[in-house]
């Protein structure tokens, strides 16, 4: 890696739209800090940014972020190592079936909101040290598949993969819009970036036991609709980290294509603004992280 680069940390990194924004960061000069469990996959994109590179671009580091403990671990050794100037949250996922973490949260909430959320914390000092820096949070629009409901873990009724996900990312933007106002006056840009669906490993595993039975005669529609290449799909939030029209507008979303399109944002009513606040805390409060 390159001496007095500007560093950053992309979570999910070994494949799919993480490893292709770490790709579009090391081509841009970026050395990268890949985040991932699997130690072959983290070899294998380690290798593959560097090549993309030209240069000794990337590094792995193995961490399991469904786990609260281990997720705290890996921020307080990466903010040890100095300013950090970029932090994209890329982790999470969708499943057909429910599974809970080591925590006993359920995995959508656990991956797709709490874990980004400590890993930030963790960081922020280290962002503000590198500022102007930049957070970039990965969203998706199975925000408007969720139920706007946060009295429990899990919303009510049976387990959708799209609500649940969906559930997820909508308490996870509304605390990117928080945060993005709480680190402004420290030179931390704070930014959500969606991708729109794309052909990822996670996606093509999907069947129709995710939707809702309302939706489910949409199936193949939903299913076709999911062909974007995971490299065109990583254009928003490479965009988000890099372009220099995003520097100064804090909790704005990046759509498909790197363009602003904060319509996902509309969905972040005060109320469940207030809701999600209530309900992190005391998730947090439940968990040994």
């Amino acid at each position: 890696m390159t001496a007095h680069a500007r560093r950053a940390v992309v979570t999910a990194g070994t494949g799919g739209i993480g490893l292709e924004t770490a790709v579009g960061l090391a081509t841009r000069g970026w050395d990268v800090t890949l985040v991932a469990r699997d130690g072959e996959r983290g070899n294998a994109a380690r290798a593959r940014v560097d090549r993309a590179a030209g240069r000794p671009a990337a590094r792995f580091l193995p961490a399991d972020l469904s786990s609260l403990s281990e997720t705290r671990r890996l921020g307080e050794r990466l903010a040890e190592e100095g300013p950090l100037h970029l932090l994209v949250n890329n982790v999470g996922g969708m499943w057909t079936r429910r599974w809970v973490s080591q925590d006993g949260i359920e995995a959508s909430v656990a991956l797709n909101h709490l874990s980004p959320l400590v890993l930030t914390e963790t960081l922020i000092d280290a962002l503000a040290a590198g500022a102007p820096s930049r957070i970039v949070n990965v969203t998706s629009s199975a925000i408007a598949a969720a139920q706007p409901v946060f009295d429990a873990v899990e919303p009510p009724g049976p387990h959708y993969g799209l609500a649940t996900t969906g559930r997820a990312k909508l308490a996870h933007l509304a605390h990117t819009l928080d945060l993005a106002a709480r680190l402004r006056p420290l030179g931390v840009t704070v930014l959500a970036a969606d991708p729109g669906p794309a052909a990822t490993d996670n996606a093509a595993q999907m069947t129709v036991d995710i939707l809702p039975p309302a939706l489910r005669p949409h199936w193949e529609q939903i299913r076709q609709g999911v062909s974007t290449p995971v490299a065109e799909a990583a254009r928003a939030p490479v965009a988000a980290a890099t372009d220099p029209e995003f520097a100064d507008l804090a909790g704005a979303v990046v759509g498909p294509g790197g363009v602003r399109d904060d319509s996902l944002a509309r969905f972040v009513t005060p109320e469940v603004a207030e809701a999600v606040r209530a309900w992190t805390a005391g998730l947090l409060a439940t968990t040994a992280a």
